[in-house]
């Protein structure tokens, strides 16, 4: 299965590398493999595994993986490109300038580097639909008082692949109001995976965050975790933020954000909407415009 998305950035559909595609293949469609996937998509394999990526002698995976991905480096610091270990370099910072967040107050800025999916509403009955899988708002926040918050209201899915950049920002001015996690699995959050299970984006450990924004309302802010993600850490350091501050990262592993909104407080990009309803996620860059707030149009 060839994993296809849209680059806002090249104008062009391209083709996913994918990083330890066999293995999700078998865990997924192969009999003897989903029979593993309770023990293997389990907290404890996934700490065992970040913590091999954080012993010394896992740098020798890093100019392997650098080659195999084409990972630029020269947009990444350090400077002289050096790395204690795997998960350090996995967790890397963009240099100064390399990225730039949209200035306008009423364009939301990506809050990750992602393939993004968008919908203008989904409510309690139906329909954030994942490559043919449905999912309800009180399925993702696992909370009925901010289920009927954010019922109806525009949805951001921001997959992460393992040779992102996996730190992630806050996107408008704002505050902090509630955070919590929320137990659960860790599947992949790989399309392989989505496919073949109907609920992973509802099913695996998350941290929740209520933010009041400056610019869009109230917006909740979704880290699902995913097979191999060690953790999720939260970097930010008090309760006040400002746009494309950074809110955390994930250790190793692909992962995903998702951004709720209230009803018709802003409204997705055209561009990512328009591929959505072709079941093809866009690629989009830390900082660009994903969607604009209410009345405007949406375009970028």
């Amino acid at each position: 299965m060839e994993i296809k998305y849209f680059n806002r950035h090249s104008g062009k559909i391209e083709v996913e590398q994918v990083y330890g595609d066999k293995a999700i293949k078998w865990f997924y469609s192969a009999k003897i493999g989903k029979s593993l996937l309770n023990i293997i998509c389990r907290a404890p394999i996934s700490v065992l595994y970040g913590f091999l990526q954080n012993r010394k002698s896992s740098t020798k995976k890093i100019d392997g993986f650098v080659r195999e991905f084409n990972i630029p480096m020269e947009e990444f610091l350090p400077e002289d490109g050096s790395y204690s270990t795997f998960n350090n370099f996995f967790i890397r910072k963009f240099k100064a300038g390399a990225r730039a967040f949209t200035e306008d107050s009423q364009t939301m800025p990506a809050m990750c580097e992602a393939r993004y999916f968008g919908f203008l509403g989904v409510d309690k009955s139906s329909t954030v639909q994942i490559k043919g899988k449905h999912l309800t708002p009180l399925q993702i926040l696992a909370n009925e008082q901010y289920a009927k918050k954010f019922e109806d209201g525009p949805i951001l899915v921001a997959r992460l692949c393992p040779v992102d950049y996996h730190r992630f920002h806050f996107p408008d001015d704002g505050e902090v109001i509630d955070h919590y996690k929320v137990p659960g699995m860790l599947h992949s959050v790989n399309p392989i995976a989505l496919n073949a299970k109907a609920d992973i984006l509802g099913s695996n450990a998350r941290e929740v965050t209520i933010l009041k924004t400056k610019n869009f309302k109230k917006l909740a802010f979704i880290e699902v975790g995913a097979v191999c993600v060690g953790k999720i850490v939260q970097t930010y350091k008090n309760n006040k933020f400002g746009r494309g501050d950074e809110k955390g990262y994930f250790l190793f592993g692909g992962s995903t954000v998702i951004v709720m909104g209230e009803k018709d407080a802003w409204v997705p990009s055209v561009d990512i909407l328009e591929n959505t309803k072709n079941e093809l996620e866009t690629y989009v860059k830390l900082g660009s415009v994903v969607a604009t707030g209410q009345g405007r149009s949406g375009a970028i």
